[in-house]
């Protein structure tokens, strides 16, 4: 079981490497298995392919983008975090939010699972197969 505080801590550090755009830490802080469930369904399995998922926000893609984190819950016993922020997008002169949350699966000090939730513009809607 992971310490509450460090489990925070931990949380606030991965959100952070996000805002630094710093692509590398937050990769390093996630297991080589990691699986990261974008807002709109896709699935992303192993750091290479969440790499390339993240490739176009860090190179600044979208515009500038700052998560400000507003609420912060652990379960430390289960390690996992559910973190409720709000994103800040700078872009030709215009800025623009959005509000979502992550759910972090962590274990051995890495994220092994990030579901991302979020109130957006545009939903991508699939059917089930």
């Amino acid at each position: 079981m992971i310490e509450r505080t460090v489990l925070e801590e931990f949380v606030v550090r991965f959100t952070e490497a996000f805002n630094r755009e710093d692509l590398e830490e937050v990769l390093s802080l996630m297991s080589e298995d990691a699986v990261y469930e974008e807002f709109d369904g896709r699935r992303r399995v192993g750091k290479q392919a969440i790499r390339e998922a993240f490739a176009p926000q860090f190179r600044g893609d979208f515009g500038r983008i700052r998560f400000h984190i507003e609420d912060l819950f652990v379960d430390e016993r289960a390690g996992k975090a559910l973190v409720r922020w709000r994103c800040e997008i700078d872009k030709s002169a215009r800025r623009r939010f959005w509000r979502g949350l992550d759910i972090l699966h962590v274990r051995d000090g890495l994220v092994r699972e990030k579901h991302t939730y979020a109130k957006a513009e545009r939903l991508r809607l699939e059917e089930e197969t």
